[in-house]
């Protein structure tokens, strides 16, 4: 299943703008783009101003937008095109925190996806950021915009783990022997938004709730920080060995997977440094796998929007082991690739509205009988 991807045919080649100040980084992914038989690269633009005449006259299906651009921000240009012709745009952000500040603004404001800008200077990393590019137009592509708010040649990706190389499957259900609830939220594509959407609706004696976004490392810290300011609940990036406890949110750093682990009747976080699993780290499989073997019926699952299959197994073993499961529809996400998965894999016990999640959640949370204890 290819969920969330609208079939193209041969001839639909996937028609791509590029902006950005820099010659070099322009002419750079022009090039990368141009590997690809499916994308054709109809223009490039130096500034706002002249991309904003190309927009209307080529009518591209896709954008990447530089942040840096002189006579007109990044985000000012994009707050502009959002309002008077919204149209799927990846940022090129450089990775540091200012960068990834406004990269998340810019996801705010109704970006797609962001990328950061390519390191010319180290071609051995350029066949993998190809991939990761390439991906992420044909995601664009698909995807509903929501306004508002050199390697060896064999080697194109990288090899896709399963959740078995960081942690074992067990066909032994777990002793449940804790009134302590949970909610884990996996996410990619789209999904920095919809998890404000859903952290902002959980109120200050929530559950601990516990994340994993597919996100660079210098973005978590800050999507961390944002999602800190505009909730009830108290919003972290986890550390190793930190208890989980109400009333808080752990997200996964960037560059490392996050696990729940029992310390006597206590949930903890476990951070891994090992394999990408389905080709990410943090992968939201490990984590849900972890919730499943750890939490069981005392907690909750739910898969936002993304690209991908990553989730939906671990969704599905959370089911198995008793907990209720949301997968967010089809509608409301901007791919629904993870979300689909979830739900033709029969992960999900329910298919809801982003907006109807977090009221979900809390109604949840509260009929969980946190007095049974399962198999002991």
């Amino acid at each position: 299943m290819n969920a969330g991807l609208p079939q193209r045919s041969p001839q639909q080649s996937i028609r791509v703008l590029v902006i950005d100040d820099s010659a070099l980084v322009r002419r750079l992914l022009s090039d990368l783009l141009s590997t690809d038989p499916a994308i054709e690269i109809v223009g490039t633009a130096s500034d706002a101003f002249a991309a904003r005449e190309k927009i209307k006259d080529l009518s591209p299906d896709v954008v990447t937008l530089d942040v840096e651009m002189p006579r007109m921000d990044g985000l000012t240009f994009l707050r502009n095109l959002m309002r008077l012709r919204p149209m799927p745009v990846i940022m090129v952000s450089s990775l540091t925190q200012h960068g990834a500040e406004i990269a998340l603004e810019a996801l705010a404001i109704g970006a797609v996806d962001y990328l950061p800008k390519p390191k010319v200077d180290l071609a051995a990393t350029l066949s993998d950021y190809r991939e990761d590019l390439i991906a992420k137009v044909k995601t664009a592509a698909a995807a509903r915009v929501r306004a508002g708010s050199t390697p060896p040649p064999a080697r194109t990706v990288d090899p896709k783990y399963s959740a078995d190389a960081i942690i074992a499957k067990s066909s032994q259900p777990g002793v449940f022997r804790t009134t302590d609830r949970l909610i884990a939220i996996g996410a990619s594509t789209g999904g920095t938004e919809a998890i404000k959407d859903v952290l902002v609706g959980m109120p200050a004696d929530s559950p601990g709730i516990v994340i994993t976004q597919h996100i660079p490392k210098a973005f978590s810290t800050a999507f961390a920080k944002r999602m800190n300011t505009c909730c009830q609940m108290s919003v972290c990036e986890a550390e190793d060995g930190q208890q989980i406890l109400p009333g808080h949110v752990y997200i996964a750093p960037g560059d490392q997977h996050l696990l729940v682990v029992r310390s006597g009747a206590r949930y903890v976080c476990r951070l891994d440094d090992g394999l990408p699993v389905n080709r990410h780290k943090p992968a939201v499989d490990v984590l849900f796998r972890s919730v499943a073997q750890q939490a069981g019926p005392n907690a909750i699952g739910v898969l936002l929007t993304g690209m991908g299959k990553d989730g939906a197994l671990g969704l599905k073993e959370m089911r198995d082991a008793g907990s209720p499961t949301i997968a967010q529809d089809e509608q409301t996400s901007v791919v629904w690739g993870m979300p689909g998965e979830a739900v033709e894999l029969g992960a999900a016990a329910e298919v809801l509205p982003l907006p109807a999640i977090s009221s979900r959640l809390r109604s949840l949370a509260d009929q969980l009988d946190i007095t049974r204890e399962p198999n002991a």
